[in-house]
């Protein structure tokens, strides 16, 4: 999105053809068609090819990583540090270079404040200016990462992954959330599974360091080793056709491997994750443009018009988490018309969560599209209401105990009041998710979490009996060290 604001229909044709191909400049696997070829000119894309160079030789490109509407991501080798990056090369128009000096200084505010890399948020490395035949260029470096949750989810056959794995992803994700609106008063507006990237992939075989793939330098003598990596470059940069883009996910399935080889990956998989991806970010104090989210994740403030907060990318994370454990995404509006498209996305909203608050209903620039003055939709008369915790049971075939147990820790967090849905620290202490102490902070949390994954095995032995000896402290202390939380509860109908 671009930083100055534009008109709303404008703006949503844009994100609705945006969204339906769901790529971003976050790398990982992509399901929609290359970026093709209309943006390659002046104001545009920089054509980059493998084993082109940036800053005077530093970083030297190995391959595609993915693309956005404002940018390409590439896969650099770091010659002065001997490592990987992602190398993210924006368009050159002057909105997008003045959106990029914009998320750079986010970036710089996120890494200065997280010294010791426990956030949970990506890293920038560094950023410079590239010049090109379409102009001159932001770049910036960013830490090499694994594959997004879309792909994770992928992986799962869209069956959702085992609760206790997506406690896991919950953690990281709210504990990166945490620090950006409690410590830096950032929200990120734009919270998808392709914008959460693990810190590893899924397959090893897919690892320039595992699999031991030859590194390309711009005095390689190997020519055939360029060749080839350009032939595969190409080949992923093919156009689609309408037909062949309906048939990417079963030629991706082909590629993951069978379903048990997928399933083995899958509970093997490292699952610790970073946000990435800060285009759109914003301050609570100095926000770009009213029109945020990527659809399926928009909360019902932005679709109004109301004022939103960090209390948006909550909403998201409540969508994210659902479809973690589902396979499925929790709101998936009807493409068309801009009142057509809003509407059946809020009565998705009350048929999940009940009606609307008539304040909320009518309090956004918007609410008169689609709501009268009683606060009923104007074009959708017949809602058919199904609470979360039946459609957990009856869609999913999750347990009673497993569906409401979500649905305490979900349905909180989908208030259609902004004011009253938790933050990321109250949620990191929900019983759903909290399986330490109530005593210790969020940060302490994803801190021991940590140590108990690279510790040696004497370690972790030791670790996990002195967790005993605290969890039976905290039993008695937990109705205590709650009493000054919000009050976390289903939504009643």
């Amino acid at each position: 999105m671009d930083a100055k604001q534009k008109q709303r229909p404008v703006v949503e044709e844009d994100k609705v053809a945006a969204e339906e191909d769901r790529s971003s400049d976050s790398g990982g696997e992509y399901t929609s068609e290359d970026e093709g070829t209309e943006d390659y000119r002046r104001g545009g894309y920089h054509a980059v090819r493998i084993g082109d160079a940036f800053k005077n030789g530093r970083y030297v490109v190995q391959s595609k990583l993915g693309w956005g509407h404002f940018s390409t991501v590439w896969l650099g080798w770091d010659t002065q540090k001997s490592r990987y990056v992602a190398l993210k090369v924006q368009k050159s128009a002057q909105h997008y270079t003045e959106s990029a000096m914009d998320e750079i200084t986010i970036l710089q505010q996120v890494a200065e404040g997280d010294p010791e890399d426990q956030k949970c948020v990506v890293k920038l490395l560094d950023h410079f200016k590239h010049s090109g035949p379409n102009g001159q260029h932001v770049c910036m470096v960013f830490e090499y990462l694994g594959d997004n949750l879309l792909t994770l989810i992928k992986y799962s056959d869209y069956r959702g992954l085992p609760i206790h794995r997506v406690k896991e992803i919950c953690i990281n994700i709210l504990q990166g959330l945490d620090y950006l609106h409690r410590q830096l008063s950032i929200i990120h507006t734009d919270l998808k599974p392709e914008n959460i990237l693990l810190l590893s992939v899924i397959d090893p075989s897919k690892d320039p360091i595992k699999s031991k793939t030859p590194l390309i330098l711009p005095n390689s003598r190997d020519k055939s080793s360029i060749e080839s990596a350009v032939s595969r470059l190409n080949a992923n940069m093919g156009r689609e056709t309408s037909a062949a883009k309906r048939a990417i996910l079963e030629r991706e399935g082909i590629k993951m491997g069978s379903r048990s080889t997928r399933q083995n990956l899958l509970a093997s998989a490292d699952l610790r994750c970073k946000l990435v991806d800060f285009g759109n970010a914003c301050w609570t104090h100095k926000q770009f443009t009213t029109d945020i989210q990527t659809r399926q994740y928009r909360c019902p403030e932005v679709v109004l018009g109301s004022k939103y907060s960090t209390s948006a990318d909550l909403w998201s994370f409540a969508c994210i988490c659902f479809e973690l454990a589902t396979g499925d995404v929790l709101f998936d509006p009807l493409n068309g018309a801009y009142i057509l498209h809003f509407q059946d996305h809020l009565a998705l909203m009350m048929e999940l969560l009940g009606m609307m608050p008539r304040k909320i209903a009518l309090g956004g620039r918007y609410s008169r599209d689609f709501f009268n003055k009683f606060g009923d939709l104007r074009h959708i008369r017949r809602l058919r209401f199904w609470p979360l915790n039946k459609v957990l049971v009856e869609k999913y075939k999750f347990s009673e105990r497993d569906a409401s147990e979500l649905t305490e820790f979900l349905v909180p967090i989908l208030d259609f009041v902004p004011e009253k849905r938790p933050t990321a620290a109250q949620c990191l202490l929900h019983p759903w998710i909290n399986r330490i102490p109530c005593s210790l902070e969020p940060n302490q949390a994803q801190e021991t979490q940590n140590s108990q994954k690279k510790r040696d095995k004497d370690e972790k032995e030791a670790m996990e009996i002195g967790m005993r000896n605290i969890a039976i402290n905290a039993d008695t202390n937990t109705a205590n060290s709650s009493k000054g939380l919000k009050a976390i509860t289903p939504l009643s109908k």
